[in-house]
């Protein structure tokens, strides 16, 4: 019997949730699996644990202390998880709802590629017009689902199965990040010792986008706003770009981008009249 830990980290978002944790239990069936799930609360105020325990008892709940966000939040969840040594760790995010395929699609995908790669699979909007999340090519972009497995550069953390074989090798998430960047950081890594990565060729859930401007960078907002936005981890911390981009660009950009960071939170303007420039072209 094979074994997987399904990994999750949650804060007030009791709702999704819970639609999340339904669909998880919705799967189609698996022979000759366990399945199990950890899940970091981090310090949820609205009912969310309480909920988890009386809804799903056998949940594995870690307690952070509210300030792990995602990528601290997951690394809590599978270092738990690891202690047990699953064949397969699947991360979930708890506002991704996932199809009743999606663990025998992940599975069979992985199968195929001798366990040994990291799959991935692609989110669409609600109303199924666009893809929201999922692998990432080298220039960005998440290719669109055809029926086929697509070779990936990266990825978002949103339904992505880490088989044992991967994690002896690279690990677990990397600590230094809090909340995003985590996600591509783990696929380039994967990448540079020769991991390979697959996104499946159909949707496997559904993930809203968040498409508003960040608050860090918006005009609209008080400067004052957008400086301590700036530096809390769902902003975009200065020394964790650094961080990120001098491990996978270079050096050079890093610096550039640690003050130019600065100044589109200063003069956010700048940016979007630039922007606005490029699209007219």
């Amino acid at each position: 019997m094979q074994s997987i830990a399904i990994l999750l980290t949650v804060h007030n978002r009791k709702d999704k949730t819970l639609e999340c944790l339904k669909r998880l239990y919705n799967q189609d069936s698996l022979n000759n699996y366990l399945i199990e799930i950890y899940l970091t609360n981090d310090a949820c105020t609205d009912g969310t644990t309480e909920s988890i325990m009386q809804l799903y008892p056998k949940v594995h709940i870690i307690n952070g202390n509210g300030n792990l966000f995602w990528n601290r939040g997951m690394h809590t969840a599978w270092e738990e998880a690891a202690k047990n040594h699953y064949d397969f760790y699947l991360w979930l995010n708890d506002d991704t709802f996932v199809y009743s395929n999606m663990l025998t699609s992940l599975l069979q995908a992985a199968k195929e590629k001798g366990n040994e790669a990291i799959i991935v699979g692609a989110t669409q909007s609600i109303d199924h017009q666009t893809t929201t999340y999922g692998g990432r090519l080298e220039n960005g972009e998440i290719p669109k689902p055809n029926g086929e497995l697509v070779s990936i550069h990266h990825f978002n953390g949103n339904i992505v199965l880490i088989p044992h074989y991967v994690y002896d090798k690279i690990g677990n998430l990397d600590y230094h990040f809090t909340h995003s960047k985590g996600d591509f950081d783990y696929g380039l890594r994967a990448g540079k010792v020769g991991i390979k990565m697959f996104q499946v060729g159909k949707y496997l859930g559904e993930c809203e986008q968040h498409k508003e401007l960040d608050t860090w960078c918006n005009p609209k907002v008080p400067l004052k706003r957008r400086w301590e936005m700036l530096h809390r981890p769902n902003g975009m911390p200065p020394k964790e770009t650094f961080y990120f981009e001098k491990r996978h660009i270079n050096l050079w950009i890093a610096i550039i981008h640690y003050f130019t960071i600065y100044i589109r939170c200063i003069i956010p303007q700048l940016w979007i009249i630039r922007s606005g420039k490029k699209q007219k072209h």
